[in-house]
């Protein structure tokens, strides 16, 4: 499981009149994601989730309060949860002068996955992907969606149990977005825990079993989406998240 107790993220910069001045991303963010469960991380840009998301993911540490995956901190545990988890989004940036195999089979390596089955488990993901027409092509030359499918496939090698996406289906197609959002669907019947961020209202609603929704580095509601749409007596989770914020739109 993971956990989120109290966080609170906070950036130091300089204003107009080079003055320090505090900015709060995240202030007292607490909630968690079992096995075998999406959580969507829901919210407009600004809002605080892709700086939460990157101190799930141990790229970033918390001012104050924690995070624990299956009980344990980064601060005594970092190579032991990062092996567990896998982190993508809108803009990963991969090797663009290796092919989605070389990509793969340098990630196998880093995770230490068994060498005598290092092959079959990037063949079983190229098929899964639909990628063996493009298998041995640079990274740099796929499109968008070919590139999205590339950066899923490097997440698959080391057999993850926690996914974090970040606006992963931001700037897809239809039919792209659909691979990201069925495979979603299947690691959650693999008991596969994904928190998914996205500012896309509509796909969370599809696809996630509870959602958090967050406004200028707060948590305005939690709880199922047909929980949410009930408390606000709304239709769909963007009126919902309209009704929640009242005048402050600003956001």
């Amino acid at each position: 499981m993971i956990e989120l107790k109290n966080i609170v993220k906070k950036f130091e910069k300089l204003d107009e009149h080079k003055k320090k001045i505090t900015l709060i991303a995240d202030n007292d963010i607490s909630f968690e994601v079992k096995e075998g469960e999406v959580v969507g991380l829901l919210g407009p840009n600004g809002a605080g989730k892709t700086t939460l998301l990157r101190m799930i993911a141990g790229i970033m540490q918390p001012n104050e309060g924690s995070v624990l995956i299956d009980g344990k901190d980064y601060k005594h545990n970092e190579l032991e949860i990062k092996k567990n988890i896998a982190f993508l989004s809108g803009n990963t940036k991969l090797y663009k002068e290796l092919s989605p195999t070389e990509l793969m089979d340098m990630c196998a390596d880093y995770y230490n996955v068994d060498k005598k089955k290092k092959k079959k488990i990037i063949d079983d993901i190229i098929k899964r992907f639909n990628m063996d027409s493009f298998r041995n092509q640079r990274i740099g030359t796929l499109s968008t969606g070919q590139t999205q499918r590339v950066g899923i496939a490097r997440c698959l090698v080391h057999n993850p149990k926690y996914y974090i996406f970040d606006e992963a289906t931001s700037g897809l197609d239809i039919i792209s977005s659909k691979v990201i959002l069925d495979f979603i669907k299947e690691e959650k019947e693999n008991k596969k825990g994904i928190i998914y961020s996205t500012h896309y209202m509509e796909e969370a609603e599809n696809i996630c079993d509870r959602v958090v929704l967050l406004n200028k580095g707060r948590i305005i509601a939690t709880g199922t989406p047909e929980k949410i749409l009930k408390d606000t007596k709304t239709d769909n989770l963007r009126d919902a998240f309209f009704a929640l914020i009242g005048d402050d739109n600003n956001a």
